[in-house]
């Protein structure tokens, strides 16, 4: 008898059926990874860096790793309370950390290399322009697709931010114009925020703006801006 008249067929049996939870993510361009990112912002611009939630596809649907159906910022937020205590400068400690969860957001601490002056983006635009134009020195920015936009700035923002805003004629409860310090964080590219998009750079690290801008130096263009926003509002 023939080795082939000697193997059984199994009739094939139904196609099996997709489980109802199948992340499924983009493929990222090389280099282009969370993890690629991590280990940069740690290695190179030696800023702490944290793994936060994900996205992943339930039902068709993209949904946050944390699991609440009203999740404000899905994907992109810490995974749990204690999470300060988990961010690292190390680029080897980055890697590690991303090849556990390699769709993770890239988070970074603020209050530690930097604080960060958070504005809407019509302003944040505005004053971008205005600024570069004048040559003021500036540090990365960020702009989100919740609408804002991150100007990064040597540690002190918070505390001094108040005073310099009244100084400048105008009232800090007044103004769209926030600060991210010790005890915060912001999400770095390429971070996905829900189905909004992707934080992006305005303005990328580069070796020219390696040493940040004290925030007295951002406040005056970035105070009048919002201020303008303000009003633009009130009037319509």
């Amino acid at each position: 008898m023939g080795v082939e008249e000697t193997i059984a067929v199994t009739p094939a049996g139904p196609p099996p059926q997709p489980s109802p939870k199948v992340p499924r993510q983009p493929v990222p361009r090389h280099g282009d990874t969370p993890l690629d990112h991590a280990v940069r912002y740690a290695g190179e611009r030696h800023w702490d860096v944290l793994p936060g939630t994900w996205l992943e596809i339930v039902d068709g649907v993209p949904r946050c790793t944390c699991g609440s159906a009203g999740c404000p910022a899905p994907g992109a937020h810490p995974a749990e309370p204690g999470w300060a205590a988990h961010a690292t400068g190390s680029g080897a400690a980055a890697r590690r950390l991303w090849e556990r969860s390699p769709f993770a957001s890239v988070l970074l601490p603020t209050g530690r290399a930097f604080e960060a002056v958070d504005v809407p983006e019509v302003a944040g635009c505005l004053a971008l322009a205005r600024m570069e134009r004048m040559g003021v020195p500036l540090g990365p920015v960020t702009c989100t697709p919740l609408g804002r936009m991150l100007f990064f700035v040597l540690p002190g923002a918070a505390a001094k931010a108040p005073d310099l805003i009244r100084r400048l004629g105008w009232s800090p409860g007044a103004l769209d114009l926030a600060t991210h310090a010790a005890g915060s964080w912001v999400a770095a590219p390429p971070t996905r925020v829900g189905v909004r998009g992707s934080v992006q750079w305005a303005r990328r690290p580069t070796a020219a703006n390696r040493w940040l801008p004290d925030v007295a130096e951002l406040l005056p263009q970035l105070a009048y801006c919002c201020g303008q926003e303000a009003a633009a509002s009130r009037r319509s």
